[in-house]
């Protein structure tokens, strides 16, 4: 007795395996390249040395290297992070007309405690924001009038203003000790300036005691 076969099933379709292709990642735009000076928020300003590729890991990311000369220091930073670091080039000359005309205002001196004060002062230096920086500078100097500094204000007024000059003496093409120069003089004259003025408005205010103090000068001068 012959058995009865069933029907083969119909073979089906090999389905074919779909393979996604990678999207070719996007090649960032370089804001800086070899050679370039740059503001780092942490270390002041320093210049681009290369543009290199590292492996880590398995991921390949490049990097600025820029050497901080002013801390004999080198750092790495991936170029896809530069925006998010506050990384930036040298300041512009309307910034930098800006920054001199913070040097001419009034010092800024708030009642508070000293340490307060300098945690303000602290972030303003790392802020690599060169406004900020130049309020530092502006507040904590001092003419040969004024009482002198404190240790810990003396710190933080020279590396306010040995940032403050590095950067000024490059975008002004000067020398380091000219940039200097340019800077004290801008403050010593602002400061002889509301000297004047206060000792104007003094003598209108108070006519009698402003006669008599140039008599004490008068005769001072005049033994």
């Amino acid at each position: 007795m012959a058995l009865n076969k069933k029907p083969a099933a119909p073979k089906r379709a090999a389905s074919k395996k779909t393979v996604k292709k990678k999207a070719p990642s996007k090649k960032i735009k370089l804001e800086f390249k070899a050679g370039d000076f740059i503001v780092y928020p942490a270390h002041g300003m320093g210049q681009v040395m290369a543009i290199e590729t590292e492996t880590i890991v398995d991921f390949t990311i490049e990097v600025y290297v820029i050497l901080f000369e002013q801390d004999k220091m080198t750092l790495r930073v991936p170029t896809a992070q530069a925006a998010s670091s506050d990384m930036r080039g040298l300041a512009n000359d309307m910034v930098l007309k800006d920054a001199f005309t913070t040097l001419k205002g009034r010092p800024r001196v708030k009642r508070t405690m000293w340490s307060r004060r300098a945690q303000e002062y602290e972030g303003k230096i790392n802020s690599g924001d060169l406004l900020l920086l130049t309020e530092v500078v502006r507040d904590l100097y001092r003419t040969d009038e004024q009482p002198e500094q404190s240790y810990s204000e003396r710190q933080l007024y020279e590396r306010a203003i040995d940032r403050m000059v590095r950067e000024v003496a490059e975008i002004m093409q000067l020398e380091r000790g000219a940039a200097m120069d340019n800077i004290l003089e801008t403050l010593s004259n602002a400061r002889a300036k509301a000297a004047a003025k206060a000792a104007a408005k003094f003598a209108a205010e108070n006519p009698e005691l402003a006669a008599e103090a140039e008599e004490e000068a008068g005769g001072d001068a005049g033994a």
